[in-house]
């Protein structure tokens, strides 16, 4: 939780900061715009997470969050602080973590038994969650009471936190040896070919990238703080915690879905009513009511996202992990930031309100594709019990034992 609030200080402190300073749409587009660079090395970090110790690899890529967050306190500090500072930090760092983001979940069936997957999966999600919850509100107040320097220095603090967290995980982080014989090419062919081949997962990330490129809206917070509601910081921290409170909903509505075996209709269904509370919240000019509807988004946007999680855990082998993390990081990252790139550039230009309005829209009729050209996704089930039905078993694959047959 320590790296993800240093993250998300760093980015609501960042986009804040680059806002006031510039007062341009445009800027924010560009931030994506940087981040999407980071998306080249996302494979290689799959790749490094299956063939070297990921315990290792999280303290490398998390040291470089430290020193970087570091450097941004001590430029505002001394009023150097520059927009180009900005966009480099925001650029290196987003390449690092690309490296290390898929050995966190690769460390997960390491620590909990496969059966507790979906749990497991959605207690790291709602800490995450928490995480998000805190860091816009030490944001609201950091920045607003104390400055951009604090805010960066508070969030320097909890990225040494997460640089020495890994060396407290019991379980090994030693790679398979049969993935660490193979070349980097015959590795990455080989993650890309499990992917591709899968019945579930090509369908999932799609749907990922389809709603998320015409919606993204997080990161977009000041825009939509002044645009819907003609306020500043203070609009961004609220919005941002009323969508974090309403994700660890999210999360914990996931524990309750345990017994429902079609996993895959869950992602479906959440992702409908987030298309649908996109369309809302673009309509509503009432502050209070978009801070429910964005709580609402924050909801069913977790609850996709822990079961899409827990799909790739499950479906998985564990010499694989990294590479379909990796897949799934790829689809997200680039989903996110294409969003980011494509919400600014056309809230410039219609309106922030309009651009949800037509991302819902659009979302909508993503879902729907996915439901009739995907149907592996709606067919998925998956259940803890012993009897959950058949399990279908094609080539050598140590995780088909949790995937259930599609019917």
């Amino acid at each position: 939780m320590g790296m993800l609030v240093a993250m998300q200080l760093r980015l609501f402190t960042s986009t804040q900061w680059l806002y006031d300073e510039t007062g341009s749409e445009l800027q924010l587009g560009l931030l994506g715009a940087v981040q999407f660079l980071q998306m080249p090395v996302v494979v290689y970090g799959g790749l490094l997470a299956d063939t070297i110790n990921r315990k290792k690899l999280m303290f490398f890529t998390q040291s470089v969050s430290f020193i970087s967050m570091l450097l941004l306190t001590l430029a505002a500090w001394n009023d150097v602080l520059a927009p180009w500072m900005i966009f480099a930090v925001t650029g290196v760092t987003g390449i690092v973590n690309m490296l290390g983001n898929s050995a966190r979940p690769a460390m997960l069936p390491r620590v909990i038994p496969r059966s507790h997957t979906t749990n497991g999966v959605t207690f790291q999600t709602a800490s995450f969650q928490v995480g998000q919850i805190a860091a816009p509100l030490l944001f609201g107040i950091l920045f607003t009471q104390f400055g951009v320097g604090t805010t960066f220095f508070v969030g320097t603090i909890f990225a040494g936190i997460s640089m020495i967290a890994p060396a407290m995980i019991k379980a090994s982080g030693a790679p398979d040896p049969d993935t660490v014989s193979q070349s980097k090419v015959a590795a990455i062919v080989e993650g890309a070919s499990f992917v591709k081949r899968h019945p579930i997962l090509p369908g999932l990330y799609l749907l990922d990238i389809g709603v998320t490129v015409v919606s993204f809206y997080r990161m977009l917070f000041p825009l939509f703080a002044s645009g819907l509601y003609g306020m500043g910081a203070e609009g961004t921290a609220l919005l941002g915690s009323a969508n974090a409170f309403g994700g660890v909903g999210g999360s914990m509505l996931v524990f309750f879905t345990e017994k429902i075996r079609h996993k895959g209709r869950i992602v479906l269904g959440a992702t409908m009513v987030y298309a649908v509370g996109l369309i809302a919240f673009g309509l509503t000019p009432i502050f209070w009511v978009g801070l429910v509807i964005v709580a609402l988004l924050g909801a069913t946007d977790s609850v996709g996202m822990t079961m899409r999680q827990a799909i790739v855990q499950l479906t998985t082998p564990d010499r694989l992990i990294g590479r379909a993390s990796s897949a799934h990081s790829f689809a997200a990252m680039s989903a996110n930031n294409i969003g980011q790139m494509e919400v600014a550039f056309v809230s410039a230009a219609i309106g922030a309100g309009a651009t949800m309005v037509l991302g819902g829209f659009v979302g909508i009729a993503v879902v729907a594709v996915i439901w009739v050209v995907v149907p592996g996704v709606r067919r998925y089930e998956y259940t803890d019990a012993p009897s959950g039905g058949a399990v279908d078993e094609p080539e050598n694959n140590d995780a088909n034992q949790d995937l259930r047959k599609i019917k």
